[in-house]
């Protein structure tokens, strides 16, 4: 296997480099609050600090004590001292960030080096040269941003940290002068400074458009300069391995969205929503070709050309730049066309640039007559990089995906059936259905009458439906059905984009969510592709989401991914045997218990040939800030994503033995049933829930357009994933990341198998994965927090519940730390155990605070503790590195 050596073992020299600039980001926040609160506020911070680092070295560490001191604070001083901590959290995570992709680093742990070494395991290994070359060119990695509200930080403030992670960069450079070490130092203070009299949230919850604008944000920012950074890396290390270099045309990577198309449970996404999205796309990608072009223009003043060039150019002293010129002039048109249809015009469309190839092939001419001209350093420089741009982005710079839940397309069906007297498509069994949707599929005549009037939200789908049918393909990912559990589900959106006028071939979707829908996923793809002409309508390719964050909230952790393996194995399956390629596509979030793990590890625990269609995968939140957000780390994080890739498509990992399977399946029984005993069977625990975290007041935060519910209901099923992670993760106890699963490997040592399990962890990527990312949840969670969380804000009659479950915690990490064979967590991670370690001290004080504005908020609601309150969840966000 490569080494898969991290971060923190690069060696003491460059975490040195980290401190100081962490000290020097703290040093400088507390002359900004100095200034702008007064030194009463500074030394109370500081007074905290020392006091909660002291707190952290006792092995039974008193919260009650800091709470006291907090409690003797001046009134107003609570929220600057808030403040502080989770501005000084927030600026460590931009040092570290940083230093994962700094110079000090990069001799052992760029992008290039992990690239280089996936190829020479390959070659050493006996993978041909040629056989390395197809798998490159066959790479289709597509990452799609979505809007999930674990996003945190406001976009003005975004622009801010990225400021500061540029001179945090420059001071790495040797040779400045004490002169232009000053001036970046003042520009840090500056930048804090501005942070520190800025709004720390959003005034108003941002729609869906926004959200949509903040994806346009990163690709501008960062991915516009990363897609061809990568490729020029990738390509330097195929050459090096003895291969040869990507194609002109290749696109291993590509982007889609669900902001401005996802409107599962949320009503602010509407078809006149979608619109704007799909013209503001190609609005941003007209105008980031437009400053290509034109840094093109400046640049090809060569007079040199071939015969197709001066075709195009005619007698001209400088061909390139009149082939440019016409091209930023279509460019112009077409911006402005766009910014007329925005604004509710109808402009006329001739002379615009509508597909790909109006984009390649002007700028393919210019290169080839480089190269032919014997100019091809010329042509391999910015030109080869708007080459890549186009095979990457295309017209629309991001493809939209639509995602709408089973159950309303149900509804529009049962509307259109009682309506044409044909009865209740509700009420039909899977059969009948079936039987009505495939006649539909072949029938030629019109299904929806010209004077129906069905329901608001069945118009809505309906309009929806229609637009879709107007896009080009190439605008347009996927039609994703949410809990999906049957075939009609997906035949349901094929009859209704049909009956819209749709022609294009949208891959549309099934997500497999629930435990019982992944179990069941294979017999519904079966049943699909039993049907020769569903399989030619799809072209013997078919798309299926794996849904991660709501099976873990089904069924918990380890029961969910046991699932989520063999669904993918099962799928694969049916897929050969229908003679159908499968491409999966993981709904993974940034936490544990929605999916979470390293990159290059989770792949590498997938089944063996689950990569072959492909990855498809979502980026989620906070998570694409810290993947995607800069260029260098978007560079390095596609160089891990297609190192995993390669390895595990040319040395597949080992398949599980059936002694293997087994105990996995005892084990998801088990870890299900603990899990459900608590969440579901308990009829105190979301009273529990509701007290002992601040799961209320985050429905108050204004991070993202969608509800956090999708029925107005209270019960757990109702909540979503994201809100349901986040709330534990702030209290920490981390509950739905560990819960049921280290219980259930515990009665399994107590039946004496300590041996299959040594076996599986040393073996078996996918087992072994799951223990370490048990390990990294247990390291960040902390008992004696959640029990003065109970202690101050549970009512006496619950406290039992927080009690046992902290007990659980306590036996699970003995029962962990004996398997992994270690005396304490993360005992060869030092790196990642000193960082947790670090944060604690700051973060515990947030966690001091936020009970305590959490308990006055509760008994007189107020505005401005509800302000508080947000500053507190913001920060512990911050600490914990990744919210849902």
């Amino acid at each position: 296997m490569v080494k898969r050596e991290k971060v923190q073992h690069a060696g003491e020299q460059t975490h040195q480099l980290l401190r100081r600039q962490v000290s020097l980001l703290g040093r400088l926040l507390g002359e900004v609050i100095v200034d702008a609160e007064g030194a009463p506020v500074f030394e109370a911070v500081e007074k905290i600090r020392q006091l909660s680092k002291a707190a952290r070295a006792e092995p039974q560490s008193d919260y009650h004590q800091l709470q006291a001191v907090l409690a003797e604070l001046d009134e107003n001083h609570l929220l600057p001292v808030a403040r502080a901590f989770n501005q000084f959290l927030a600026l460590a995570n931009i040092a570290e960030q940083r230093h994962a992709v700094s110079r000090a680093m990069d001799e052992q742990f760029s992008a290039t080096k992990e690239l280089e070494s996936v190829f020479d395991l390959l070659t050493t290994s006996g993978v041909a040269a040629s056989e390395l070359e197809a798998n490159v060119a066959a790479l289709q990695i597509d990452l799609v941003l979505t809007a999930h509200p674990t996003e945190i930080i406001r976009r003005t403030l975004i622009h801010k940290h990225d400021e500061i992670s540029r001179c945090l960069d420059e001071l790495e450079l040797s040779g400045r002068t004490q002169r232009e070490e000053a001036l970046i130092t003042t520009r840090l203070r500056e930048l804090i400074s501005q942070i520190w009299h800025s709004q720390d949230f959003r005034s108003q919850r941002p729609t869906p458009v926004d959200e949509a604008r903040w994806g346009f944000a990163v690709i501008e920012n960062s991915l516009w300069h990363a897609v061809p950074g990568f490729l020029r890396r990738l390509n330097s290390s195929l050459l090096a391995a003895g291969a040869k270099g990507i194609p002109l045309e290749a696109a291993p990577v590509r982007f889609s969205s669900w902001m401005g198309g996802d409107r599962d449970g949320n009503p602010n996404v509407t078809a006149k929503v979608s619109r704007e999205v799909l013209l503001l796309c190609r609005w941003q990608a007209a105008d980031l070709y437009l400053k290509d072009v034109s840094v093109l223009i400046d640049e090809l003043s060569m007079s040199r050309c071939n015969s197709a060039l001066r075709s195009l150019a005619g007698e001209t002293q400088e061909p390139y730049r009149v082939v440019l010129k016409s091209l930023r002039k279509q460019l112009r048109k077409t911006m402005k066309y766009l910014e007329q249809s925005l604004e509710g015009q109808r402009p006329s469309s001739a002379g615009i640039i509508t597909d790909i190839e109006q984009l390649w092939q002007p700028l393919l001419c210019c290169y080839n007559s480089l190269v032919n001209c014997g100019m091809a350093d010329i042509a391999n420089s910015k030109l080869l990089d708007s080459l890549r741009r186009v095979q990457s982005f295309g017209v629309h710079l991001i493809r939209l995906d639509f995602r709408q839940e089973a159950s309303v397309h149900t509804q529009l069906m049962s509307e259109l059936t009682q309506y044409l007297g044909l009865g209740d498509y509700a009420q039909w069994n899977e059969t009948e259905r079936l039987s009505f949707l495939n006649a539909e599929l072949t029938n030629p005549r019109p299904l929806i009458p010209v004077d129906w009037q069905p329901s608001e939200e069945s118009n809505e789908l309906l309009t929806t439906c229609r637009l879709i049918a107007k896009q080009p393909e190439a605008a347009i990912g996927a039609y994703v059905i949410s809990m999906a559990s049957n075939a009609s589900d997906v035949l349901a959106v094929e009859v209704l984009l049909k009956a819209s006028g749709c022609r294009q071939a949208i891959p549309v979707v099934p997500l497999f969510e629930t435990l019982a829908d992944l179990e069941n996923a294979a017999s519904v793809v079966d049943t699909l592709l039993s049907d020769a002409s569903y399989r030619r309508k799809i072209g013997h390719s078919l798309m299926i989401m794996i849904g991660y964050s709501d099976s873990a909230k089904d069924a918990g952790v380890m029961a969910a991914a046991w699932a989520q393996y063999r669904a993918q194995e099962e799928l694969l399956s049916v897929c050969s045997n229908h003679d159908t390629e499968l491409t999966l596509f993981h709904g993974r979030g940034g936490t544990i218990g929605r999916g979470g793990a390293p990159a290059h590890s989770a792949l590498l625990s997938q089944p063996p040939g689950s990569l072959k269609g492909g990855l498809r995968v979502t980026e989620q939140g906070e998570m694409i800030r810290t993947k995607l957000g800069l260029s260098s780390i978007a560079i390095k994080t596609l160089a891990l994503y297609t190192s995993a890739i390669l390895q595990a498509n040319l040395l597949e990992p080992p398949k599980p033995k059936q002694e293997w399977r087994q105990v996995m399946d005892g084990l998801a029984t088990r870890s299900c049933d603990h899990y459900r005993y608590w969440v579901q069977q308990n009829p105190d625990f979301v009273r529990y829930f509701r007290q002992a975290t601040p799961e209320l007041e985050l429905a108050k935060l204004r991070i993202g357009s969608r509800p956090s519910r999708r029925r107005s209901d209270n019960s757990i099923s109702s909540l979503r994933a994201i809100p349901w992670i986040f709330a534990w993760s702030q209290n920490r106890l981390l509950l739905p990341a560990w819960l049921g699963a280290a219980q259930a490997l515990g009665e399994l040592l107590q039946q004496g198998e300590r041996d299959v399990l040594k076996d599986m962890q040393d073996q078996w990527p996918f087992f072994a994965t799951r223990l370490s990312m048990l390990e990294m949840v247990f390291a960040k969670s902390d008992a004696d927090l959640s029990a003065f969380y109970d202690a101050s804000l549970v009512e006496d009659p619950l406290q039992f519940i927080g009690q046992q479950l902290r007990e659980q915690l306590a036996s699970d990490t003995q029962t962990l730390l004996a398997i992994i064979e270690s005396e304490s967590l993360l005992e060869n991670e030092s790196w990642a155990k000193t960082t947790i370690g670090l944060r604690n001290v700051y973060t515990d004080p947030l966690n001091v605070l936020q009970v305590e504005f959490l308990k006055r908020d509760r008994k007189n609601p107020d505005p401005l503790l509800d302000e508080a309150i947000m500053v507190t969840i913001a920060g512990i966000a911050a600490g914990m590195r990744n919210t849902g």
